[in-house]
């Protein structure tokens, strides 16, 4: 074996890899049972408060290896929505609203009914919202000028009247472009202050939607309302740390005599050396922060030539406010000492100790000590302290009359990141005539003070004013970096335009069903694996038993590298780790066929084992980089759940690869080696295909009589159907899971909700066990507001008043509206359209013929055909399952699976017509079918019990795949036999004479 010590390396360094990422799970998993432990009572009941207060505690504690336990939890590999419940939810950035916004609110009747047709346009198009806008308005207004609806005051600067309709659609477009990011930082920061465990939010690119997936949530309600309330930036006025120190003074008298009367518990505060809140203002005034709000360095600096003459600048709080920081130390004593550090700015805190001196702060009588004008926020962004300490600033805010702010965002007209005369990065803001009068008034009322920039409730920045600043223009400059100066303008520009977001995608689990579903996926694995490892050792004997040995590396190896990536293991995930036992085991069985072959040669065990992979090797990486290359259209098309099957799924491919190929020859030199009797072969395996002989070519018209009699069966099945049962994932709506406690009749639960559903599209279904059902409505499919969302609901409850006895409970919800509906069929159209054109072309590069591509490529589109039409003409039978985005992955995943078969058959016919170049294709066909004969039927056996298990146990959700993927692999064998390499005989020109009975008794 070549480049053997390289392979051992190699396996040593990812395996030690895997166990190092694998083990963050085993210690996060260790800190969850102690927190449990310590939070268990004599009754055994677990005080769930006080288990939150240990892993508080311990949050920035190092628990492993100098690790915090924030950063093993951000290391270990987490667990998908449908495995521990919550919820997930795309939301669109609405460019509608952004563009009329832009045109002041136009009602030109052209420019309305532009927009209109560019969301009809946008149905059925990839193209960006603004590009299909200026479609429509050319179409409606072929002469128009764009700039006569957006040349006004909020563009100044950006469109006149002399602009093209080009450059005013470049302006939009970056206009909308800058409200999807600003809207991104935006949720990004209130999710980070929401207190969701491990939250994930992204962009999902080229739309501009953004996907948010929050563990463990049970309050949805106060999800939505906190993800789609507009942005609340605000302008506010700052005590100074002299003014309210002598606050602090008595509030600090009140909590020590609370502590000492031991009415203030305040368990694991954590006390913030002097050593690590100096360098925590060190680190501060070295790079300021222009989210951390450190006002040591931010300036607001001169304006722009012709503007008026003015300046907001930072000085050093640190010195002319020392006096007063002195008398704030001074009163820092007992409690406040514990809770309480300085910051340049003023007083900061231990980011751990926010809960407790919010607690502290929102008591009554706490609140009495202060003026009534007087509240308190927290900076957003936390500074590095010391042992991996934070810290965040605590300013007091002086509240303007009625408690309002003085200012709020809307009077910003642009802000955008620049760079100053010294080539330092600096924000330029303007504002509105308004916003100008009332922005000289606050800088003039506060000059030598801060003015505290504010978004959300939270502080991002509190510059000191240094003058009046009259014209509206101002200029924000500091120790930035570029980031950090577009991050700031983006959230002053967060109330210059309003960029609502709603909900168009959602889906919510409750952590029973969650539990349900990570038993169903251990309980599909663990038989799946034990299933393919009891038939290798049967079939192969020794070799089998190696090769379950690589097929445990294998799983091991995927679970490592999906913690590496950061990925969560999904239930879709899992059955991604089933489907690729099932398939890992084909290139095992590859290998060991060609040793077989070589062993009947009379070759010694070296020559068998040499011969036996390098005859394999380009055959399996065929059949893999097919597979792979339909895993990536699927994971670069879908989404959520099915995005989470392919990363598995090509991690899976990779690793069976490698585990298959060289770790198995590793352990099969090491036996040989070692003098142990090397077997590829038992009873069972000798017997079973020995005389194997049939024509293929002989059957190929009744072959496609029989596909294509099944495939218009199907579509007529489908016609009389009313059309194919498309999931909400394709057709827009609303569905919910319904647990009752005793069994319940689906047809009579769906007559109590038809009328409350307006008797619009509903289907009531089992949904796994007979207490429970699944109800999805179109009711209101095309409104995605939350009230609509409460609509249904309550239309739901409403009409399950009926069996109010058998105590219904809704376990999950989920919702697509319906112009993702319309992407998502989009898509998987062009998931599907693109895996075969992918796989044609590589078929064609490699085998050098394109009836090898037209042959394997028909064939993938009737298996495609074959699944919908089944599932058609099943329906009819009462067996029905829907179409969603999961059987798209089946659909992709079959026809991975069946190009890897093809690929195999048409491997052997190109070997038979190089080792034979006189015998035309249709002459080695046969003899090729049924010399891998053995082969295919041992891997479509495997795959098909495998899937088999995953459709008895893998649970409700997965149903419909794993039965999409039954049918597929059944005929996705069929097709290798009977479609593929017969087309490719059809379609191939011959002029070469028959071969003569002797060749092809002799090479049969």
């Amino acid at each position: 074996m070549r480049n053997k010590t390289i392979i051992i390396i190699l396996t040593v360094i990812v395996s030690a890899l895997c166990l190092y990422y694998l083990s963050f799970s085993l210690v996060a998993r260790n800190v969850q049972q102690d927190a449990e432990a310590y939070a268990t009572n004599a009754q055994g009941i677990v005080d769930m408060a006080k288990k939150q207060a240990y892993l508080d505690s311990v949050w920035k504690e190092p628990v492993f290896m100098g690790y915090t336990y924030q950063e093993v939890k951000e290391n270990e590999l987490g667990l998908g929505l449908d495995l521990k419940g919550g919820m997930h939810v795309v939301l669109e950035v609405s460019p509608v609203e952004i563009i009329k916004s832009m045109s002041g609110n136009s009602k030109d009747p052209n420019f309305l009914k532009a927009l209109d047709r560019a969301q009809e346009l946008q149905k059925s198009s990839q193209e960006r919202f603004t590009t299909l806008f200026g479609e429509a308005y050319r179409e409606i207004e072929p002469n128009g000028k764009l700039s006569r609806i957006f040349s006004n005051t909020a563009n100044r600067g950006k469109i006149s009247y002399e602009s093209t309709n080009e450059e005013v659609l470049d302006v939009i477009s970056k206009e909308v472009e800058d409200a999807i990011e600003r809207s991104f930082n935006i949720l990004r920061t209130r999710i980070d202050k929401f207190g969701v465990n491990q939250p994930n939010i992204q962009r999902l690119k080229g739309s501009g939607r953004i996907q948010i997936e929050l563990p463990g949530i049970d309050n949805p309600d106060r999800v939505r309302n906190l993800l789609q309330g507009m942005a609340n930036l605000e302008f506010w006025e700052v005590w100074s740390p002299q003014e309210y120190s002598p606050y602090f003074m008595q509030l600090s008298e009140y909590l020590n005599k609370q502590q000492e009367s031991g009415k203030l518990n305040l368990a694991n505060t954590t006390t913030a050396p002097a050593k690590q809140a100096d360098d925590a203002l060190a680190a501060a005034a070295a790079k300021p922060d222009s989210l951390t709000s450190t006002a040591t360095e931010d300036v607001l600096a001169q304006a722009a030539a012709g503007a008026d003459s003015a300046a907001l600048a930072a000085t050093d709080k640190t010195k002319s406010d020392s006096a007063a920081l002195d008398s704030m130390q001074t009163a820092q004593t007992g409690v406040l000492s514990s809770l309480f550090t300085q910051m340049p700015g003023g007083l900061g805190a231990n980011v751990r100790d926010t809960a407790k001196i919010n607690d502290i702060f929102d008591r009554p009588e706490v609140r009495a000590i202060f003026p009534p004008n007087m509240k308190f926020l927290w900076g957003v962004k936390a500074i590095p302290g010391d042992n991996k300490q934070e810290f965040v600033e605590f300013y007091a805010i002086k509240k303007g009359r009625g408690g309002k702010a003085p200012m709020s965002g809307d009077v910003i007209n642009d802000a955008r990141q620049d760079y100053d005369q010294n080539g330092r990065p600096e924000i330029t803001m303007t504002m509105t005539p308004t916003g100008a009068k009332k922005w000289a008034r606050l800088t003039g009322d506060n000059v030598g003070r801060q003015v505290a920039i504010v978004l959300d409730n939270y502080v991002y920045s509190a510059p000191v004013v240094q003058g009046e600043i009259t014209g509206g223009s101002s200029s924000i400059t500091g120790d930035f970096s570029i980031e950090e100066a577009q991050d700031l303008a983006n959230i002053l520009k967060a109330g210059k335009m309003p960029a609502p977001t709603r909900i168009v995608e959602e889906a919510v689990v409750g952590p029973s069903l969650g539990q349900e579903a990570i038993n169903q996926g251990l309980i599909s694995t663990a038989a799946g694996l034990l299933l393919v490892v009891v038939f290798m050792v049967a079939y192969y004997s020794r070799g089998g038993f190696i090769a379950d040995l690589a097929l445990i590396f294998n799983v091991f190896f995927i679970l490592g590298i999906l913690a590496q990536f950061g990925a969560a293991l999904t239930l879709p995930g899992i059955a991604g780790i089933v489907l690729t036992l099932g398939m890992a085991v084909d290139a095992n069985v590859l290998i060991f066929e060609r040793m077989r072959e070589e062993a009947a040669k009379g070759l010694s065990i070296r020559e068998v084992i040499n011969k036996g992979y390098e005859g394999a090797f380009m055959t399996i990486f065929d059949a893999n980089v097919t597979t792979f290359l339909a895993g990536f259209i699927l994971y670069f098309f879908g989404s959520g759940p099915v995005k989470g099957f392919a990363i598995t799924l090509m991690i899976g491919i990779v690793t069976s690869f490698f585990t298959a190929v060289y770790i198995s020859r590793l352990f099969i030199e090491a036996t040989f080696k070692n003098g142990k009797k090397l077997s590829f072969s038992t009873a069972l395996a000798d017997n079973l295909f020995r005389n194997v002989n049939f024509d293929v070519l002989k059957w190929r018209k009744p072959a496609y009589i029989f596909s294509a009699t099944i495939i218009v069966l199907g579509f007529v099945a489908m016609a009389i159907n009313g059309g194919p049962n498309l999931g909400v994932d394709f057709t827009g709506g609303r569905s919910y899971v319904v647990s009752f406690d005793d069994a319940v009749p689906a047809t009579g639960v769906r007559n109590a909700l038809v009328d409350d559903f307006k008797n619009e599209g509903t289907e009531v279904k089992t949904f796994g066990a007979s207490n429970r059902l699944k109800v999805t409505t179109s009711w209101l499919a095309n409104d995605e507001s939350v009230e609509a969302d409460a609509q249904v609901k309550t239309a739901l409850l409403n009409g399950l008043q009926e069996y109010g006895s058998l105590n219904p409970q809704i376990l999950s919800s989920s919702k697509v509206g319906a112009s993702i509906a319309d992407d998502i069929q989009n898509t998987a159209l062009i998931a599907v359209l693109l895996s075969l054109v992918g796989i044609f072309i590589y078929v064609m590069v490699r085998f050098r013929k394109w009836q090898f591509s037209l042959g394997g490529v028909l064939a993938l589109l009737h298996d495609s055909l074959m699944i919908i039409a089944i599932f058609a003409i099943c329906d009819l039978f009462g067996l029905s399952f829907e179409i969603d985005q999961v059987f798209i992955a089946a659909v992709l995943t079959i026809i991975g699976f069946s190009i890897n078969d093809t690929v195999v058959i048409f491997d052997r016919i190109r070997e038979y017509m190089h080792d034979n170049p006189r015998l035309r294709v249709r002459d080695v066909v046969n003899p090729a079918l049924i010399s891998t004969f053995s082969r295919t039927i041992i891997t479509s056996s495997t795959v098909f019990l495998v899937v088999l298990v995953l459709f008895i146990f893998g649970g409700e959700v997965l149903r419909g795949f794993s039965f999409a993927m039954l049918i597929g692999v059944v005929f996705g064998t069929y097709s290798s036999l009977f479609i593929a390499s017969p087309i490719v005989v059809d379609t191939m020109k011959e002029d070469k004479e028959p071969a003569t009975s002797a060749k092809l008794a002799q090479r049969a």
